[in-house]
């Protein structure tokens, strides 16, 4: 199975999922964590990989920060998209872009980086506890990893309040190819099982549109967006409603020592 690539679709990821109450409301409360991360790491400008970044909506906030971005994505497409945004941003500075799979970011980066971004990338990649082996090795020990998956339990909700019965029974089999419906939701107990494996100390754990999604009347997802990104708030970092979200965000730190070595 190969990994996806947005070259295809790239002008309607960018319309479905950042010109939406979704991709407003997931950047929100994305951003409540990372400004809490930030604050935590210190004051000095940090080395940053957006792994995976597509067209660079985090990456160059974060090049605004005064932070060194280094922003690899396998499009072609999606590189350009975000090379041209920093350009008007006016942060292109601040970055370096790299064509090329997460797989094989490692041989693109000089030293080890402070802070690993990888966003909405892991439900795509066919094997994913390698690469997260791989953002492991180039993450500087006491560096920080956030990651946001899309969470096959939100999947599943998603599909049952709608009354997909039959679709929730068969498995939910991704229909068609070029859609923007992940390839591989991932169960959160898999992803924080591969991460404290690997050595992360999982740190914190948010649930992102825990109830966005399941309005039964979708205008006020546009109508009432300021209210509901307070209760959003309010209640996405605590379960039942971390399990609900459509993405989970975790964020984890690497030790600053292996403690996977230490019997050696």
């Amino acid at each position: 199975m190969k990994d996806r690539n947005f070259d295809d679709i790239a002008e309607k990821f960018s319309r479905n999922i950042y010109g939406t109450t979704k991709g407003q409301l997931r950047q929100a409360i994305l951003w409540q964590d990372l400004d809490a991360l930030l604050t935590r790491m210190g004051n000095e400008p940090l080395r940053v990989l957006d792994a995976g970044g597509g067209e660079g909506q985090t990456a160059i906030r974060m090049a605004q920060l005064g932070h060194h971005v280094t922003l690899c994505d396998v499009s072609k497409e999606m590189i350009a998209r975000a090379q041209a945004a920093a350009e008007e941003k006016g942060v292109s500075g601040n970055m370096h872009f790299i064509q090329c799979a997460v797989q094989d970011v490692a041989q693109h980066l000089e030293s080890p980086v402070d802070l690993i971004l990888f966003h909405a990338v892991l439900e795509w990649v066919a094997e994913p506890v390698p690469v997260l082996q791989i953002l492991w090795s180039v993450l500087r020990p006491g560096g920080a990893l956030s990651l946001m998956f899309y969470n096959a339990d939100g999947l599943l909700m998603h599909n049952m309040v709608a009354g997909n019965f039959d679709y929730v029974k068969v498995g939910m089999p991704k229909r068609k190819k070029r859609t923007l419906s992940p390839d591989f939701p991932r169960a959160p107990a898999d992803v924080y099982g591969w991460l404290e494996q690997i050595g992360w100390q999982v740190t914190g754990k948010t649930g992102v549109r825990v109830f966005h999604d399941y309005l039964r009347e979708k205008h006020q997802q546009h109508d009432c967006f300021d209210a509901l990104l307070e209760l959003e708030t309010r209640y996405c970092r605590q379960e039942p409603y971390i399990s609900l979200g459509r993405y989970i965000h975790v964020t984890a730190l690497k030790p600053q020592i292996d403690e996977r070595t230490n019997d050696e």
